[in-house]
């Protein structure tokens, strides 16, 4: 039986495996297990007699990290969460094989990885869990639900505090659409919202297809919109994408919502919006940097309801990461890798 744990680990025994390059003792450690559930939403005890498996609980950096993977050569590394340099890779010469939960995983060099013989493999995942919780943070946003529901449970002389706001007959703008941005669209349209679409590459017909408005530009977009909603991948052209001047044209009271990426934001200028009651409010659960710093503005601004990344974090996404790490860790043992972005066809970071 496999034995888990933060400081414990199964007994390592004989690997049936192909003619591979693989050490008898192979050792796996589980990154970011916050929840403590990664060992019971897959079937770890395959691996009993050829895998010890450490799970960590907490975020690992600097020093703290390079003494956790020390020595081991598969990681399961929970989304973007860690970022593995080459500087990193290179302080780890046993690692053989990261497994990254999802197909994209930007804090990965990908080159970096392939020259130093390590290889990369992703999972599948659930579509729709971050833009559901996108359209929970709107309205917990629009009613002010985590201050009512405080002062409810607090007992607080006031019986209500606040005064909401109605989505039914506004104008929702979703920047990005993808899998994520159509949901969202669907979403706006069942609550009885205008919606405007707009991505580099959208059309007028594409926009029709859907059933929602074409904004030409992005600038459109932001000054007409009440409720400005991203759903676009970060990257080069992409960061910063929503800037000073951006946040500039929004309404006063429009709000903006944050599931994708934080960089696509440039922050300091949305703090500066925020603090300044230049738009209404932000509904965000992805930063510049993760954990956020403890004394971060996003932490005490009235005008922002904010969640740790919890876009996918949902039982029936985790299932399918753990459930396929497990097969990626299983065919890689055997000699036939599966779902591998690094490899000499695929495009970095892809």
């Amino acid at each position: 039986m496999i034995c888990f744990g933060a400081d414990t680990e199964a007994s390592p025994g004989p690997i049936n495996a192909k003619e591979m390059d693989i050490p008898m003792a192979v050792r796996c450690v589980i990154l970011d297990d916050y929840q403590d559930v990664a060992t019971g939403l897959a079937e770890w005890d395959r691996l009993a007699g050829s895998v010890s498996i450490t799970r960590q609980e907490r975020h690992l950096e600097g020093e703290d990290l390079v003494d956790a993977l020390s020595g081991s050569e598969i990681v399961v590394a929970m989304r973007e969460r860690t970022v593995f340099s080459d500087d990193l890779l290179a302080r780890l010469p046993k690692l053989k094989l990261l497994v990254t939960t999802g197909m994209k995983n930007a804090s990965i060099d990908m080159s970096a990885a392939r020259r130093r013989g390590v290889v990369v493999c992703g999972t599948g995942s659930s579509a729709g869990a971050a833009a559901e919780l996108a359209w929970g943070l709107l309205l917990g946003l629009m009613r002010s639900l985590p201050d009512e529901s405080a002062n409810f449970r607090s007992g607080g002389e006031r019986w209500q505090l606040s005064l909401g706001r109605e989505l039914k007959g506004k104008t929702l703008g979703v920047v990005g659409l993808g899998k994520l941005g159509q949901l969202v669209a669907g979403y706006g349209k069942a609550f009885g919202m205008e919606v405007l679409g707009w991505s580099k590459h959208n059309s007028p017909e594409r926009s029709a297809g859907l059933g929602i408005g074409f904004a030409a530009t992005l600038e459109e977009l932001l000054a007409r919109a009440d409720v400005v909603s991203l759903h676009v991948t970060l990257n080069d052209e992409t960061r910063g994408l929503i800037d000073a001047h951006g946040l500039g044209l929004m309404k006063r009271d429009a709000v903006i919502v944050n599931t994708s990426r934080g960089p696509l934001i440039d922050e300091e200028a949305l703090i500066a919006a925020l603090e300044g009651g230049r738009i209404g409010g932000g509904a965000l659960d992805v930063y510049d940097r993760e954990p956020l710093p403890a004394d971060h503005p996003f932490r005490r601004l009235p005008n922002v309801i904010a969640t740790p990344h919890l876009g996918y974090v949902t039982r029936e996404t985790y299932s399918i990461y753990f459930r396929e790490a497990l097969e990626d860790i299983e065919r890689w043992l055997a000699g036939d890798p599966i779902r591998v972005i690094n490899g000499e066809d695929t495009k970095d970071g892809s």
